[in-house]
């Protein structure tokens, strides 16, 4: 049975199995991933990183050509391919400069399936950014088992999809039961990542905005964070909140704390990012 090297590495709780495939020879099947994504028969995870160069996937031919050399191949913890991963980027920055395979002085571009994101040092760790996002118009209705009724959310695309639904109270936040999937109407053709948030009171202070989430990722589940969803959560707030809503905020996850800013029609992620350890695994 053949046998494969990884690292083990997290954002804010948000975890990963990440795999070097610099020449795109590795082909895991869903269900390979799902096995070593398990957390009671591999080696658990909220998904998986596969770290190869651009050029050496299909999907990376527009990376490539600009100029990105490698290329973030993140599938969620059932296998599934994800367009994009906002924590993903931070600890696949991290693999690749606490390995030497690239450098981030000057911005590091990494491909993805939402296109080329761009990376820099920060005093959180490390900034991605997101790039453009929308305001979905309408409403979705969110049905989701411990909240008494269902809740209004807006949808926002941020290179991936998700809808957000504010809550009440923390308490209301805490009772919310995660473990099942919350049921979308209309449903996105595609699924969705759903955020609920709590403003915080005051909501904005010294200029920045503060907001609690918890999140259910498509594919996944609850997760302790998820980068994607911390901006989502941040932008629908600051669109309830109006134009005088702040450009910085905070949100708070069950994970840690992630910066959120948004300039020039664009929004940037800020956090940690750590490698916990490596090893080998059979792969089944």
């Amino acid at each position: 049975m053949a046998t494969l090297a990884f690292t083990k590495g997290h954002g804010t709780g948000n975890d990963f199995v990440i795999v070097s495939d610099p020449d795109g020879e590795l082909d895991l099947s869903d269900d390979q991933v799902a096995i070593l994504c398990d957390r009671h028969f591999g080696i658990g995870a909220d998904g998986l990183l596969r770290v190869v160069r651009s050029a050496a996937i299909d999907e990376g031919a527009d990376a490539a050509a600009a100029g990105a050399e490698w290329f973030m191949d993140y599938r969620n913890a059932d296998g599934s391919k994800a367009e994009m991963c906002g924590n993903g980027t931070r600890v696949f920055a991290r693999y690749l400069t606490d390995t030497g395979l690239a450098d981030i002085a000057g911005g590091l571009r990494i491909g993805t399936r939402a296109g080329v994101k761009t990376l820099t040092r920060s005093d959180r760790g490390f900034e991605v950014d997101l790039g453009e996002f929308a305001i979905q118009p309408g409403d979705v209705l969110v049905r989701a088992k411990g909240l008494a009724v269902a809740r209004p959310g807006v949808g926002v695309d941020v290179g991936n999809p998700h809808v957000v639904v504010a809550l009440s109270s923390d308490a209301e936040l805490e009772g919310a039961e995660l473990a099942y999937q919350p049921v979308l109407d209309p449903a996105p053709r595609h699924g969705a990542n759903v955020e609920f948030v709590v403003p915080a009171d005051p909501l904005v202070r010294d200029g920045v905005g503060a907001i609690t989430m918890r999140v259910f990722e498509r594919g996944v589940g609850e997760t302790l964070s998820c980068g994607t969803g911390v901006a989502a959560a941040a932008l629908a707030v600051r669109h309830w909140a109006g134009s005088a809503a702040p450009d910085a905020w905070v949100v708070e996850t069950r994970g840690g704390t992630l910066g959120v800013r948004v300039a020039e029609g664009r929004v940037f992620l800020s956090g940690p990012a750590s490698l916990v350890f490596t090893g080998e695994v059979a792969l089944a």
